[in-house]
């Protein structure tokens, strides 16, 4: 069983930045895709950024050139790199893992909030 746990959450001004961190229980950057989610109330949970086991990144275009994913295998921690925070980037985050050949090896972290406002 994988477990992830986030932190780094909380509230900053915009402009400004954070970085979240997702610890893993194990070691699975070999075989899982880590990504970063978001949702609002009410809304649907989105892909933020991805990272792939052969270290390829993707994001969603509200995100391109401020956030930043990446991974430490030494610590078996994902994070991401919050920059040029907005308001609309309020959300609560949540780590994801999942396999890249069995897609029902599936896992999420409880979430961290993350809130911008002045």
């Amino acid at each position: 069983q994988v477990q992830l746990v986030e932190s780094g959450g909380g509230l900053v001004q915009p402009g400004g930045s954070l970085r979240l961190s997702c610890a893993t229980s194990v070691n699975i950057f070999k075989f899982y895709i880590m990504g970063w989610y978001r949702q609002a109330p009410g809304k649907q949970r989105e892909l933020v950024a991805s990272i792939t086991t052969g270290d390829s990144a993707d994001y969603a275009d509200s995100v391109k050139g401020r956030f930043t994913i990446s991974r430490d295998s030494t610590k078996n921690t994902v994070y991401l790199q919050m920059n040029s925070l907005k308001p609309e980037d309020t959300d609560v985050y949540y780590c994801n893992a999942r396999h890249q050949l069995l897609s029902k090896y599936n896992y999420w972290g409880q979430g961290t909030q993350v809130t911008v406002s002045s």
